[in-house]
């Protein structure tokens, strides 16, 4: 199928020029008179590609671009800014709202060609790594399906950790980050055989070390992904402990990554709160005294302050697992 590019444009002339353009280079293009009218046509044509004015009456290019790039949805389209001929203040603005290329007006044809072959072949390699990622996203829920005890166990962990964060006062990406490892964390133990996931008595040491490679698994697993960087360091490090008697790596305090350290925290506490192959649920005193016990041990003790003061005060909100696949799936 050819590509589908948006152009937005206030001045009919230069629609209908990049319109036949477009049509001759076997590209399939819609059009919108101004910003309002692009916003609705992105989300009901998805294009591939935005050919956007700087200048349009109602909401200006600049506006535009930023609302596509501050929402998940539209964030990986491309949007090449026209702008007038070295307006370099339009070129600032419109790096500053996350602007991915700029054509100057007016448009010479050879390079619009090659700027649009070179942009949708970024958005091509980008659709491969989504297709990538919601393959990785279905195995992180094939791994909860193995077990009926975790039921809602991602969906919980990825709410809880993004909570802790963000009464952590964490940045954007860091929140981010830690959602996202709280629902990909335990994706390793895909390799890990169903027998010993479900065992109802202890393991053996050689089950436990077979278990203890998850997280290095995990991390390998989602190596393909855009924000690897960032999640995998905590799918790998989930299991490490304040003191450094953890593993994989067995590292210490502050040298955990702080996304791996949150996960840390709400995986113990809704391990502890839910029933499990091996025993019912603690229920929430003991639970409580148990993480209480592993402060600077286990956990890190101001994170773990933060995640007991949630609970206590009523501001930890449980997720709705109803449906929880299709939930899981919308959260992403």
């Amino acid at each position: 199928m050819s590509a589908k590019i948006l152009v937005v444009d206030d001045d009919p002339a230069i629609r209908d020029i990049l319109v036949r353009i477009l049509q001759r280079e076997n590209y399939t293009p819609i059009t919108a008179t101004n910003g309002l009218e692009a916003l609705d046509k992105v989300l009901h044509e998805s294009p591939d590609l935005i050919l956007l004015d700087v200048t349009m009456p109602i909401l200006d290019g600049f506006e535009v671009c930023k609302r596509l790039k501050d929402n998940e949805r539209t964030a990986l389209i491309p949007v090449t800014m026209l702008t007038g001929l070295d307006d370099r203040e339009h070129r600032r603005r419109g790096v500053e709202v996350g602007a991915d290329d700029f054509l100057t007006k007016p448009i010479e044809q050879s390079l619009l060609r090659a700027r649009l072959r070179s942009q949708l072949r970024i958005k091509r390699l980008t659709d491969q790594l989504d297709r990538t990622e919601s393959v990785i996203f279905m195995l992180a829920l094939a791994v909860e399906a193995k077990d009926a005890y975790t039921e809602g166990h991602l969906r919980r962990l990825s709410s809880y950790s993004e909570q802790l964060a963000q009464a952590a006062n964490l940045d954007h990406h860091q929140v981010k980050a830690a959602r996202l490892g709280g629902l990909l964390h335990d994706i390793g133990k895909i390799s890990i055989d169903d027998a010993i996931l479900g065992k109802p008595s202890q393991l053996t040491e050689e089950e436990y070390n077979h278990i203890k490679r998850h997280p290095e698994e995990g991390a390998r697993i989602v190596a393909p992904m855009r924000f690897a960087s960032e999640v995998g360091p905590i799918i790998r490090h989930h299991h490490e402990r304040w003191d450094g008697s953890g593993y994989p790596d067995g590292l210490r305090g502050e040298d955990i990554p702080m996304g791996a350290r949150i996960v840390a925290i709400v995986d113990a506490y809704d391990a502890m709160m839910t029933d499990r192959p091996y025993r019912k649920s603690l229920g929430l005193e003991e639970t409580l005294c148990r993480l209480r016990a592993g402060r600077g041990h286990e956990w890190d003790p101001d994170l773990l302050d933060l995640f007991i003061r949630l609970i206590e005060e009523g501001r930890l909100i449980e997720p709705d697992i109803t449906d929880s696949r299709s939930q899981q799936e919308r959260h992403l």
